[in-house]
């Protein structure tokens, strides 16, 4: 399995899991335009892409869906919820709903639906497998649940959002709507919540956790970074950002590697 983030934060998410000649895309939060040019620089073939699977119907994880998912002639998984909170006009033929739970299979892989708390319409992260390795991709989650748990506990690669500082959002310059809409609980982990996720339901089999979708306002790559690199010991870390791609991951490398070296930051 290869797996990147093309896109990170909260100003657009993308992300690409593929399994021989399969490959999926999580969510086309960019413009077509740097979808293509993201993928041109990490050598993706955009016909590679069997489908496109959508977590929800805020605009940083759909804009650029329609063009990307028309030019490609791609089937597009998406809850009844998120599509009808989307307002997409997508052709009839593309569009496949799916439950929040529901399981598909794409070629090699098995992408399975993780309903979550988030302040939409009928949310889910996802899971794909290749029956022996899992990807979790778990990103806008409220607040943690069972569901969210269970996939950290049978992740061999991680990408998981840690979107806040706590400090930087309560005296930034955010609305007291906005504020509180971020930290209720439906809206995005910080980094404390997040990390703290992470250490209690983490285990021997994950080998690489990528933080993803930083807030531009209320976070830093510094910050991220500090706060997981003390507990990352045998896990490689890559903090990707809103700036560029992250490079392309291939899961048997990061499994066979014998000796974890350390933990870096990925600009991308």
């Amino acid at each position: 399995m290869k797996y990147c983030a093309i896109a990170s934060g909260s100003n657009g998410n993308c992300y690409y899991i593929a399994k021989d000649d399969s490959a999926i895309l999580i969510d086309a939060g960019i413009n077509s335009k740097h979808i293509h040019l993201r993928m041109y620089n990490l050598g993706i073939i955009p016909t590679q892409i069997k489908a496109i699977f959508i977590t929800h119907e805020h605009s940083d994880h759909i804009r650029g869906l329609s063009v990307f998912a028309k030019k490609y002639n791609l089937p597009v998984y998406i809850t009844k919820g998120s599509y009808e909170g989307s307002r997409l006009h997508l052709p009839s033929h593309l569009v496949n709903i799916i439950a929040p739970d529901e399981e598909v299979e794409i070629g090699g892989l098995k992408i399975y639906g993780i309903p979550k708390y988030h302040d939409a319409k009928e949310p889910c992260s996802f899971l794909v497998s290749d029956g022996v390795h899992n990807i979790g991709v778990l990103t806008d989650i409220g607040r943690p649940c069972e569901n969210v748990q269970h996939v950290i506990q049978h992740s061999d690669i991680l990408l998981l959002e840690s979107n806040y500082d706590e400090d930087m959002l309560h005296t930034g310059r955010y609305s007291y709507f906005l504020k509180n809409r971020i930290s209720s609980g439906w809206g995005h982990l910080s980094n404390r919540v997040a990390v703290e996720l992470f250490n209690q339901y983490k285990t021997d089999r994950l080998k690489h956790l990528i933080l993803t979708h930083l807030s531009g306002e209320n976070n830093t790559v510094d910050l991220v970074h500090a706060t997981f690199e003390p507990h990352c010991e045998h896990i490689k870390l890559h903090v990707a950002t809103r700036y560029q791609e992250t490079e392309l991951f291939d899961i048997t490398q990061i499994l066979n590697k014998q000796t974890v070296s350390s933990p870096t930051v990925c600009l991308g």
